[in-house]
């Protein structure tokens, strides 16, 4: 493997409530009891995925840098969260976001950090990349995209042959919409209230269905399940009622 990419959102900034939503959020990154706390606890738990899904069927290399020559670009990268485990394995780095202070933020956080990273602000319209690559990483994005389907269509020309594509979303069900939304955002204040909008929710057979269709064979789907009693996150692999992984390859 050579390049790895995870691409977010394609959204119009000057219009769109998102961008306002995450703009005005983006200092709280790197506060591990902030805005996004939530994803510094599923952090060590999407890593640890990433990682199985590229050394599929593979011998893992040894040492403290396994990734060490494996380019990777994080579009949709937000702070930094995933960019930085990725690149301290060894990784090969770039992190883009569209929105321009998520990108100020990671820059900054990179530099306390002493990693090498490359970021960039960038809307996936006008993202111009060079040659192909041979992961696609899209984590908690598509569910803020009406044109989700779209995004992986396009996103299809940068992955070469045997490339993964790795998602990670939130299913779409009346669990889902208690759980996510109504549970996560309104009761225990995970995530800001007004983050998921229910109807731009995705299901993973939605997402299996658009692969197959344009030549990719779906190898994993795995949940993401919370356990209260002892505070922790697991992968399942039939628990996906509620936050799900999805990887496959192209054929």
């Amino acid at each position: 493997m050579k390049q790895v990419i995870r691409i977010g959102s394609m959204i119009n900034k000057k219009q769109d409530k998102e961008y306002r939503n995450f703009n005005s959020t983006a200092d709280e990154w790197w506060l591990e009891n902030g805005k996004f706390s939530i994803l510094h606890k599923i952090n060590p738990l999407r890593i640890r995925y990433i990682l199985r899904q590229i050394f599929r069927g593979k011998k893992k290399s040894k040492g403290r840098t396994p990734l060490k020559g494996l380019k990777i670009i994080d579009v949709g990268c937000g702070g930094g969260l995933v960019c930085e485990p990725l690149a301290k394995l060894g990784a090969d780095m770039l992190g883009v976001d569209f929105v321009k202070k998520n990108i100020d933020v990671a820059k900054k956080h990179a530099i306390i950090e002493g990693l090498k990273i490359k970021y960039i602000s960038s809307d996936i319209k006008n993202l111009k990349l060079k040659g192909k690559y041979d992961v696609i990483i899209i984590l908690e994005v598509i569910e803020h995209i009406t044109d989700w389907n779209k995004i992986i269509l396009g996103l299809d020309k940068h992955l070469n042959s045997k490339g993964l594509l790795i998602v990670s979303s939130i299913n779409r069900n009346i669990i889902s919409r208690l759980m996510a939304i109504i549970v996560a955002e309104n009761i225990l204040n995970w995530i800001p209230k007004g983050t998921h909008k229910y109807q731009k929710l995705v299901k993973p057979e939605e997402i299996k269905k658009l692969l197959e269709s344009i030549n990719y064979k779906v190898v994993d789907i795995s949940g993401m399940i919370y356990n209260p009693i002892i505070n922790e996150w697991a992968l399942s692999k039939n628990k996906t009622k509620i936050n799900y992984f999805c990887t496959a390859i192209k054929n």
